[in-house]
């Protein structure tokens, strides 16, 4: 009998021990938990934004709880479907057509053409009919689509009269909505970025890609194919899938005003990560890479309204194509406004 009762005050103690042992960790737990959520952050370093004053022309897209219901409203949102998944119906393994390089529309024309400084599509309806320099003909929106189908997505055009172009373009009246023929709107289309001193530099451009960029593009610019195999999660920037040399992306201006307001990934117009130095430099080495070849020998069949930075001759300034292609572009643009001084 007194051995049992030995036994059990022995467990009894074992017991109340462990108890108390659960007890102070629970204690240590919330005490260090209250510790990490009581911490002054007050002494902490804040990363600042840029102080961006966002001027009264901003433009701001449409919400798209205002997409109307019925037919209308089913076509609006089919557009929107096709322009942010377009490899999902037109790339290689497209439900539709077979057509495209692998990369959607959004790929350049971010949220769906709605973002500030990311090729939106606030002024793209209203712009047409205009006079295209490159194609030396005066132009349609059905038009432009066909242009980014051969030239962004290295591929064929659809049927501008078939159902998806119509709804694509009825998508892009709807977000830019209210926006007049020449309104000038604050955060339209891409920043043009002011040229720098120097040409830009490729080597410079690597170190930025291998810092800030090939951690979703990956280390040979293949980007990142999503598991369905249908589409880039992160789309390539040189290489069979990537857009070809014919693009608007492929002048470095372009390039880099939109990567500098959007890239790396998290980067806004208001909050960028790049200088605009390493926005130059990073275009310049995405756009010495390799990638599908255009012919282009029809294009700007007025060589005078060919762009500064257009890489391909011939040029009616006498500037070299090395030139044009990486700068620097002052000089040009001195020279095209005094036209008796050209470069010899």
């Amino acid at each position: 009998m007194i051995y049992m009762a030995r036994v059990k005050a022995s467990r009894h103690i074992i017991y109340s021990a462990l108890i108390a042992s659960v007890f102070v960790a629970i204690s240590i737990i919330f005490s260090c938990h209250n510790e990490k959520d009581n911490v002054n952050t007050s002494s902490q370093p804040i990363a600042k934004l840029p102080s961006v004053k966002i001027p009264a022309n901003t433009w701001r897209a449409p919400d798209s709880n205002t997409i109307p219901k019925g037919k209308t409203g089913q076509l609006i949102r089919y557009g929107k479907e096709l322009l942010t998944h377009t490899s999902i119906y037109f790339g290689p393994n497209g439900t539709i057509a077979k057509i495209s390089n692998g990369m959607n529309c959004q790929n350049c024309h971010l949220d769906g053409g709605s973002r500030l400084f990311g090729n939106n599509y606030a002024s793209f309806i209203a712009g047409y009919p205009k006079m295209n320099n490159r194609s030396g003909k005066i132009e349609h929106p059905a038009d432009r689509i066909v242009q980014c189908f051969n030239r962004s997505l290295a591929g064929i055009a659809p049927d501008t009269n078939g159902r998806e172009v119509t709804a694509m373009l009825a998508y892009m009246k709807w977000i830019g909505q209210g926006v007049k023929k020449g309104q000038q709107l604050f955060g339209a289309a891409s920043e043009k970025l002011a040229y720098l001193d120097r040409a830009a530099d490729t080597a410079n451009g690597r170190a930025v890609f291998i810092s800030k960029c090939q951690v979703c593009h990956g280390a040979n610019g293949q980007g990142l194919l999503a598991a369905d195999k249908k589409a880039y999660t992160y789309p390539p920037l040189w290489g069979n899938h990537s857009y070809n040399d014919g693009a608007g992306m492929y002048r470095i201006g372009n390039f880099a005003g939109f990567v500098k307001n959007n890239m790396p990934f998290g980067a806004t117009y208001q909050n960028a990560q790049l200088t605009d130095a390493e926005a130059w430099d990073v275009a310049a080495f995405v756009n010495s890479q390799l990638r599908p070849h255009k012919d282009q020998h029809r294009d700007w069949p007025d060589i005078k309204t060919k762009p500064i930075d257009f890489p391909f001759g011939p040029y009616a300034d006498g500037f070299s194509e090395q030139q044009h292609k990486y700068g620097p572009f002052k000089p040009i643009k001195d020279a095209r406004k005094t036209p008796t001084n050209k470069k010899s």
